[in-house]
């Protein structure tokens, strides 16, 4: 029997990329999970995550079919690039309302039900962004740094309520986000070679790399880690090659 059997997991942004992945395996670790996505797909929620009556709506619909609530990853987001002259304040407003103000909704929601489970865990999706200064991310960075920020202060203040609040921090992920950016990009094969090359293991990032560290974090095994952020970043953040990793 895994550790998820008879846990109930909700996954926002969770139909499709990092999402779709790691709803993917928590369900194949037996939990019972919900896709919350502007797209659910058939067995999923419609959540936007920019509207708090949304929010509140898909949350009381998965206890209501379930009876619980144990995992919340808060996964949703939206990029933005460009310098910090790039955006206007309705950007930045946008941007931050679903990259951060998203999270607080959906914990807001859920902790009155994860306050009564033995195994209690939120998990929110961050970025390499938020210690890494990546060109013409200005926006984007800011909010991850944001968020960051709200897991160590949220895994402070539920200590007392017995859940556990990470976060991991991708580094540049092959996802449809990241395949829109190359499409949209002056020559998509140098763009993705140059994304590969800037992470020390010369590749991008998995879903499914992301989806393991995510389920890591959100497993009853790991009842001693919080407030912690775990980079799944092909070693961007902490190491210093000399060179090109050659991977002959």
């Amino acid at each position: 029997m895994s550790e998820f059997e008879g846990l109930v997991a909700a996954v926002t942004g969770g139909a499709s990329g990092i999402g779709k992945a790691t709803a993917d395996l928590l369900a194949e670790r037996g939990a019972q999970v919900v896709a919350l996505d502007l797209k659910p797909g058939d067995d999923g929620i419609r959540c936007d995550v920019s509207s708090d009556s949304e929010v509140r709506a898909a949350i009381d619909a998965v206890v209501e079919r379930f009876g619980r609530l144990d995992i919340l990853v808060n996964n949703a987001g939206i990029g933005a690039q460009g310098d910090v002259t790039a955006n206007d304040d309705d950007e930045w407003h946008r941007v931050f309302d679903v990259n951060v103000v998203g999270m607080v909704r959906l914990a807001r929601a859920a902790l009155p039900h994860l306050k009564n489970s033995p195994a209690a865990a939120i998990v929110n999706t961050c970025s390499i962004a938020a210690w890494a200064g990546l060109p013409n991310r200005a926006l984007y960075s800011a909010s991850k740094g944001a968020v960051l920020s709200l897991t160590l202060a949220m895994a402070t203040d539920h200590l007392p309520d017995g859940i556990r609040v990470n976060c991991v921090c991708p580094g540049t992920a092959d996802t449809p986000w990241v395949g829109r950016l190359l499409d949209s990009a002056a020559d998509p094969a140098a763009e993705r070679a140059a994304l590969a090359a800037r992470q020390p293991m010369g590749r991008l990032v998995t879903a499914e790399e992301v989806a393991n560290a995510v389920v890591y974090l959100a497993s009853p095994l790991s009842a001693s880690t919080t407030g912690t952020a775990l980079a799944v970043d092909g070693g961007m953040y902490g190491l210093r090659p000399r060179g090109p990793v050659n991977h002959d």
